[in-house]
């Protein structure tokens, strides 16, 4: 389990594909804290870690997580969203996040709105029912609100500190964000036998 507060941005060695998916090669200075085994977030995704050297760690994407999630456009050089899992003893900061994306959106606006970046998120239409206004969303794995709800889709302000501690800074129109809904919503749907 995660928060959405992301603890480094790392950056992509090799994306490696094979016939079964593909191994994730990332540098970031949370390899000091990885032991193979452990999960880890990348751009949302809960991965687990296979291999730890001093500089980096290797996880592996099955054909599920390549296709339902960005993670099989990546290539040397991006910058990706890190989160090491959730410890008993920390804060709860931002919300519950497992990795486990739901889907995927595309940014179909970005604009600047005081000292914040709004984006305008087009997702995958079978995600638009478990969101709701001032409801929590995870952006490529970063806990963010859903500031407006539109017809086509939702929005997000990211803080000025929210832009320079992830990779969403980066993003603009077209660009394709790992999304994972509020689960809250996904068992409420599941207890009252709701489908759409």
């Amino acid at each position: 389990m995660f928060t959405g507060l992301i603890a480094d941005l790392g950056s992509v060695v090799a994306l490696e594909r094979n016939g079964a998916g593909a191994t994730l090669r990332v540098q970031s200075t949370l390899a000091a804290e990885l032991q193979p085994g452990d999960s880890i977030a990348v751009n949302g995704v809960c991965l687990t870690a296979t291999q730890v050297s001093e500089d980096g760690f290797a996880v592996e994407a099955m054909t599920e997580t390549l296709a339902r999630s960005a993670l099989g456009l990546l290539r040397s050089g991006a910058r990706v969203n890190l989160e090491l899992a959730l410890r008993a003893e920390d804060r709860l900061g931002g919300h519950i996040v497992q990795g486990h994306v739901d889907g995927t959106g595309t940014v179909s606006a970005a604009r600047a709105e005081g000292f914040s970046r709004v984006l305008d998120i087009d997702p995958d239409q079978r995600l638009e029912r478990y969101l709701v206004e001032k409801g929590s969303v995870a952006i490529d794995g970063v806990s963010l609100t859903v500031s407006e709800l539109r017809s086509d889709g939702f929005s997000v302000s990211l803080i000025p500190e929210t832009l320079v501690r992830t990779n969403l800074a980066a993003l603009g129109e077209g660009s394709l964000v790992n999304i994972e809904v509020d689960i809250l919503a996904k068992h409420v749907e599941r207890l009252l036998g709701v489908r759409a």
